[in-house]
């Protein structure tokens, strides 16, 4: 396995290519070589592997992913470092196939056969996080997803029900994937620094994942806006017709009305979606 490029190395390359990193797009570039060892470790990269990789950058990642015998389909939003990759896929030929586009279009990097297995391997941009695991969370399933994050991000991913990072991304994503480890990373494992913590976070999709209907989402991510409100007066003053029907199963599922929408358990919500 080789080392990902020093800071040194990593600024001369930008240079050579005429980038400035682009703060806004996440461009906070890996130098770490422990943290690629570990990335590829917790998502069980295989020969015959295929994998989905979301922002490329520099290709350091994407390198150890095709060494480890992927065949690897990325997607990247910046003109120079998809300039960058290419050069990379002509020299590997078929195991890297990249997308010069935007992930929020295309999550997963028109990947051409998603019903087969795949495993996505992402450095998410904190902008994006949410809607594009949202977008994840709604298609086909990935067998796992191990994805370097704003700390921020990842926090409110695996937050558990009473704590102020538990939202609506929560319930959807625990509903579907298990979260059994994640390693917090030090902003000086990147170049350049970024100003707050990352976390890599490993994602495997339960057995029987449980997806959200996009009607329920609505009312969820509603709710939630007003966290703080208990739960039967949100619905009774909701215009949604779906929160008349919620309100009525609340005593049924053993749920107090003064409950506030932060305190529910993820599995009450989907009793309340399938009863």
């Amino acid at each position: 396995m080789s080392s990902p490029l020093s800071p040194n190395e990593t600024r001369a390359l930008l240079e050579r290519l005429g980038h400035r990193p682009v703060r806004k797009l996440g461009q906070n570039f890996l130098i770490d070589g422990n943290i690629v060892r570990k990335s590829l470790g917790l998502a069980r990269i295989q020969k015959d592997d295929t994998v989905v990789e979301i922002g490329p950058g520099l290709g350091t990642l994407t390198r150890e992913l095709l060494d480890a015998g992927a065949t690897v389909y990325a997607i990247e939003k910046d003109k120079c470092l998809a300039a960058h990759i290419r050069e990379m896929e002509a020299e590997l030929g078929g195991r890297l196939n990249l997308l010069e586009g935007d992930a929020m279009e295309l999550p997963l990097a028109a990947l051409p056969n998603p019903e087969e297995p795949f495993k996505i391997v992402a450095n998410l941009p904190y902008a994006i996080s949410t809607p594009w695991m949202e977008a994840i969370i709604n298609g086909p399933m990935p067998r796992s997803l191990t994805l370097m994050l704003q700390k921020e991000a990842a926090d409110r991913f695996v937050a558990n029900p009473g704590s102020k990072q538990f939202g609506s991304i929560s319930i959807f994503l625990q509903a579907a994937f298990d979260t059994p480890q994640s390693h917090n990373v030090a902003a000086s494992c990147f170049y350049p620094k970024p100003d707050v913590g990352s976390r890599l976070l490993h994602l495997e999709a339960k057995k029987t994942p449980f997806i959200f209907p996009r009607h329920d989402r609505i009312l969820i991510r509603e709710l939630f806006q007003q966290r703080r409100k208990q739960i039967g007066t949100l619905l009774k003053k909701h215009v949604n017709p779906q929160a008349a029907i919620w309100l009525s199963k609340l005593e049924s599922l053993n749920i107090d009305p003064k409950t506030r929408p932060e305190q529910i358990e993820i599995e009450t919500w989907i009793q309340l979606v399938q009863s």
